[in-house]
């Protein structure tokens, strides 16, 4: 049977993969060539030779990995995820100044619907449009030429070994710099794109199957509470903020009264207070566990969290979400969402203000068991807060104080102190939820206390930096330092032994999410194994 003639245009399948290997190291990694050129330690015609020797390392490394998929029926579409990745990564790297890590694409897995349209924009479209359509309509269009397997094969063999010998002699001719770059500014590891984004996603797949297949391990075992069998229940309510900077309360001595409110109660805010994580994917899992940052991040094991261990000791236990989800946390207790309610003036355009978690709330404590509200009640409720980049949704018109705003979601587009505007409004508006929920609890019977504590903070332009996500280890502070703050009523304190003046001497005392966990114990009177007292930064304020 005779082979039907070749497309007088068909191209050599191996001419694809390396036009595309080009390609990707160019505009799509604009954001890796922007920040390598302001460095001081590249720079002149030295700078100009290790950046092109860094391009031809970067396109080396691509076609290699092509080279290893370049087979006739998944070509294109490999192809395609390539382009579509990078043109994706390059959009928001760019706009936002982000990186890509492992941290960054579980957000992007973990994100909804609503969160997801909080990012569109004409500039995303245009970018995906130039970037990724473009790219793919002249991909598609391309005959391909058919090559017999056996000639494939060793065609993909010998391009890939070309390709990591283009690799190996680019990298040994900067080496010096490229060292010397990559040990000092190693932000741009996660800025190579789109091999970042497959790094990240390999990461994401192996690091769950490092851990224990098995059930999830149970602590808290012997809860109990340590309180005097004659004590009167008491109600806690610990919040959960969203992406709050620790700067920008006026009562941390922001230059902003944005929190006229709370400035009139007995609180205690702590100033030097540093997450676990710079998302809430990896700050919230971290903050409710009992191992701490640096063993959460190392664990063989998943296990319960600080919310089973109170379920355990015989407490009512309630969880209220106003976002996306608790992150598996409240699975096992009690628990609803309010973030689609239908309830105006609070809902509208498919999410509500954090006051919708106070409504019907005496309803759902009232649906608890009785033998636990009678031991008492922990309620745990995950606010919308500050959540970014639509920050002008957050906040009801009334509650706007600080104009003109950014009312876009492309926050690149405004004026950076319509940014600041726009964010200090929600922090002005978790001020006035805050408050409403102080005087909630001030209406309950029995003693209350009241305790607020951030997941992660927020970048707004600095150093031309949005959002959050950065990689730990190189985020600015704003993303790592968080407000906690603490109110309790006479009767809590009394019943407890708790000095007010004691914990505000621990104000600007280095502080962390590694306390939280045992102090959350400590003010719902539990005890367990797990409990370290040292760790509980009300503990030694508690005077018997």
């Amino acid at each position: 049977m005779k082979r039907p003639f070749p497309h007088p245009k068909a191209r050599h399948p191996l001419l694809l993969t390396l036009l595309t290997a080009l390609w990707l190291v160019t505009l799509p990694n604009i954001a890796l060539w922007r920040q390598l050129s302001q460095l001081p330690e590249v720079s002149g015609l030295r700078g100009l030779l290790f950046g092109l020797g860094f391009a031809v390392g970067i396109a080396g490394l691509t076609h290699a990995l092509l080279s290893l998929l370049n087979w006739r029926w998944v070509l294109k579409p490999v192809l395609s995820l390539f382009v579509l990745s990078a043109a994706s990564g390059a959009y928001f790297m760019s706009s936002y100044g982000i990186v890509i890590d492992t941290t960054m694409l579980v957000n992007v897995v973990q994100t909804d619907p609503r969160e997801a349209a909080d990012l569109l924009n004409w500039r995303m479209l245009l970018s995906l449009g130039v970037l990724g359509a473009l790219p793919l309509w002249w991909l598609w269009q391309q005959p391909v030429l058919t090559v017999r397997w056996t000639r494939r094969l060793a065609g993909n063999a010998l391009s890939f070994l070309a390709s990591v010998a283009v690799l190996v002699v680019s990298l040994f001719l900067i080496y010096q710099d490229f060292a010397s770059v990559m040990r000092n500014h190693t932000q741009l590891r996660y800025l190579i794109n789109p091999l970042n984004s497959f790094y990240a996603l390999g990461e994401v797949v192996a690091k769950p199957l490092e851990r224990d297949k098995g059930e999830l391990q149970p602590i808290g075992q012997d809860a109990r509470l340590a309180l005097p069998a004659q004590a009167q229940a008491a109600t806690l309510i610990v919040v959960v903020g969203e992406t709050a900077r620790m700067g920008n309360f006026g009562i941390n001595g922001y230059e902003r009264d944005t929190t006229p409110r709370l400035a009139r109660e007995e609180v205690v805010s702590l100033r030097n207070v540093w997450s676990c994580g710079t998302s809430t994917a990896s700050s919230l899992p971290c903050m409710f566990s009992h191992l701490g940052k640096a063993a959460f991040e190392k664990r063989s094991n998943n296990f319960e969290s600080l919310v089973d261990l109170l379920q355990h000791a015989g407490l009512a236990v309630l969880w209220i979400d106003n976002q996306s989800g608790c992150k598996g946390l409240c699975d096992r207790v009690p628990n609803t969402n309010t973030s689609a309610l239908k309830a105006p003036p609070l809902c509208h355009g498919g999410e509500c203000h954090d006051e919708v978690m106070l409504q019907d709330l005496d309803k759902r404590l009232a649906e608890l068991p009785a033998e636990r509200r009678a031991r008492g009640t922990v309620v745990f409720m995950h606010q919308m807060g500050s959540h970014g980049p639509a920050y002008h949704k957050r906040v009801p018109p009334a509650f706007k104080r600080f104009m003109p705003e950014c009312a876009s979601n492309a926050l690149q587009e405004c004026d950076r102190q319509q940014v600041v505007n726009a964010y200090d409004n929600t922090i002005a508006y978790t001020d006035h939820f805050l408050a409403e929920t102080l005087g909630w609890l001030k209406k309950r019977p029995g003693p209350s206390a009241l305790v607020y504590v951030a997941d992660h903070g927020e970048s707004l332009g600095e150093n031309n930096l949005y959002l959050h996500g950065l990689p730990y280890a190189i985020a600015p502070d704003v993303q790592k330092r968080v407000p906690w703050i603490t109110w309790t009523s006479r009767a809590f304190a009394a019943q407890r032994g708790l000095e007010t003046a004691c914990l505000k001497g621990k104000q600007d005392m280095a502080l962390s999410h590694d306390h939280y966990f045992h102090s959350i114990m400590g003010m719902a009177g539990a005890r367990a194994a797990e409990y370290r007292p040292e760790l509980d930064i009300y503990a030694s304020c508690m005077k018997p």
